[in-house]
């Protein structure tokens, strides 16, 4: 599996406060979308999300989104090492993803860019 990087989810009050400062601390512009309900400005390495606290008590269980070449592949490797895959692989707008909880008990997101 290629793993090609990993962005920091990040929960915050107001978005729009929050986003200038990350914007200079990454040198980029926020790219800003809503996914059930929630709120969220990609910039660089950082995946601010604001919204309903239930929606965000779940987001904040996902340590981490890891991008990978190949989600079929990632999936395949999880499995093969223990993982529980939790959901997906399942098509989303920008490529696949699917949520998997690692032998330890951490939780990460893994996207592809496939269509």
């Amino acid at each position: 599996m290629e793993i090609l990087g990993a962005t920091l989810r990040i929960c915050v009050d107001d978005l729009d406060t929050a986003i200038p400062f990350y914007e200079r601390l990454a040198g980029g512009h926020a790219l800003r979308f809503e996914r059930g309900g929630v709120q969220v400005a990609a910039i660089g390495s950082f995946l601010l999300m604001s919204g309903p606290e239930a929606e965000l008590e779940v987001l904040r269980k996902i340590t981490a989104t890891i991008a990978v070449k190949d989600v079929t592949e990632a999936h395949r490797l999880l499995t093969d090492l223990g993982a529980r895959i939790i959901a997906g692989p399942v098509p989303t707008p920008a490529g696949r993803n699917l949520l998997a909880m690692h032998p330890d008990g951490s939780i990460f997101e893994y996207v592809d860019q496939s269509g």
